[in-house]
């Protein structure tokens, strides 16, 4: 696994869908274009939404893992 130094954390922890990605969405906005955000997540959704996240807004999912019951997303938001 490659170490990531995020520019911002978003801690979703015990949050439920829908509310993680809507958190994901003003955190990204507020980031500088090329960020990292590194997202820790319980809410097994957000392996499936914030892929899809990513993918419709045109940011990068650099990496996603999960250990006991928390998932972790490392996410390069797009250049402007």
């Amino acid at each position: 696994m490659t170490e990531f130094t995020p520019d911002a954390i978003l801690d979703a922890t015990g949050l439920n869908c829908p509310e993680p990605v809507m958190m994901l969405h003003q955190h990204v906005r507020d980031l500088a274009a090329g960020g990292l955000l590194k997202v820790i997540a319980t809410d097994p959704s957000t392996r499936r939404d914030i892929p899809k996240f990513c993918n419709f807004l045109g940011h990068e999912l650099l990496q996603q893992q999960e250990s006991a019951g928390t998932f972790l997303y490392w996410i390069r938001k797009k250049a402007d």
